[in-house]
């Protein structure tokens, strides 16, 4: 079978019509779990599950799982057996050829379930990952669950309100998606939060600026606008709030970082005769266009050549932090200037 959508894994679901082979992955991985479970939840039924439904993670054998999926049920139509994390690239010779043959002979009698709740794939790079996923399509049912589009996310917040008795706008959707990002587990803790406090009602934009916690990314494209613009205080404010979270120096340099390449590439596409997209046509940025809007928009504050020198002192930042011994707050701080003192110069120019 080939690989299906998530509309049709829920269809499959409600009407009780398995494969007896499926392979749920992607990068949401809250619907990675959220499906596994429904999923298993209803092919494993209520009929002796102790005995119908067995659940192997990463540390399972082959020889285990197989043997698990090859017995036949207790007094039921089918049994289940779920494997989650099951590390495929790790796998030796042997063992690759055990579970090649176990995909390709699943009883009728029973659903066998591999999901990768936290466990990531490389789909360029991974050969393994690749020929696994190309047998179970042979047999049985693939998912990719992958990250949801800003208005999709929108409108699942807004009814996850709605479900609590609390009312939700798009544009105030919109809002916690920014702060947080697109992982629906975060955005769905967030917004528990939000409805725990308003208990019902509207949530409004001060609730939300008040209460939800931005992410990495967020507070660093804050600290990024701050120094563009020159507001020295509120530069260094939103560093002294990164370091107070303990957030890593290195992941706040590698996401600023980003910050001054999105913009760099976006006026060298329009320094070239192509639009703000044209970057997306060579680089990653799949489900995060808004990044080079947002650079479009900064970037008309500053030349060519302050941001040639603004990655400059980045790569020497860079350099500096993972060869230092001592604090590396420090090391921040002095970039956090230096960047400063280029947009002012720019200013001043």
């Amino acid at each position: 079978m080939p690989e299906i959508t998530e509309a049709e894994l829920k269809k499959q679901i409600e009407k009780a019509d398995f494969s007896n082979l499926y392979f749920l992955h992607g990068e949401e991985k809250y619907l990675v779990s959220l499906y596994a479970k429904k999923l298993t939840s209803k092919a494993a039924g209520t009929v002796f599950a102790d005995f119908n439904f067995q659940r192997f993670d990463d540390s399972a054998s082959i020889d285990e799982i197989a043997s698990a999926a090859e017995a036949l049920p207790f007094m039921a139509e089918r049994k289940c057996v779920v494997v989650s994390d099951l590390n495929v690239e790790g796998l030796r010779t042997q063992e690759a050829a055990k579970l090649d043959e176990l995909l390709k002979s699943v009883p009728d009698t029973t659903v066998l379930v591999f999901y990768l709740p936290s466990a990531e794939i490389d789909y360029k790079t991974d050969k393994k990952w690749k020929k696994f996923i190309d047998t179970v399509n042979k047999t049985g049912v693939t998912v990719h669950l992958k990250r949801r589009s800003a208005p999709d996310l929108e409108k699942a917040l807004c009814s996850a309100a709605a479900k609590r008795g609390c009312e939700l706008s798009r544009q105030n959707a919109g809002r916690i998606v920014g702060y947080c990002g697109n992982d629906l587990q975060t955005l769905f803790n967030e917004l528990e939060k939000l409805c725990a406090f308003t208990g019902e009602g509207g949530i409004t934009a001060q609730m939300i600026d008040g209460l939800v916690v931005k992410n990495l990314e967020t507070r660093v494209y804050d600290l990024s606008k701050a120094i563009i613009t020159g507001e020295y205080n509120k530069a260094y404010g939103v560093l002294d709030l990164l370091f107070y979270q303990n957030e890593e120096p290195v992941s706040i340099l590698a996401v600023l970082s980003s910050a001054y390449i999105d913009m760099y590439r976006v006026r060298i596409s329009i320094q070239s005769g192509f639009s703000a997209m044209e970057a997306a046509k060579h680089f990653d940025y799949a489900r995060k266009e808004f990044r080079l809007t947002n650079a479009e928009r900064d970037a008309k504050k500053l030349t060519t050549f302050m941001l040639r020198q603004s990655l400059q002192v980045l790569l020497a930042a860079d350099t500096a932090l993972k060869s230092a011994r001592g604090d590396r707050r420090i090391i921040m701080e002095k970039l956090i200037a230096q960047l400063l003192s280029i947009a002012e110069k720019e200013k001043t120019a």
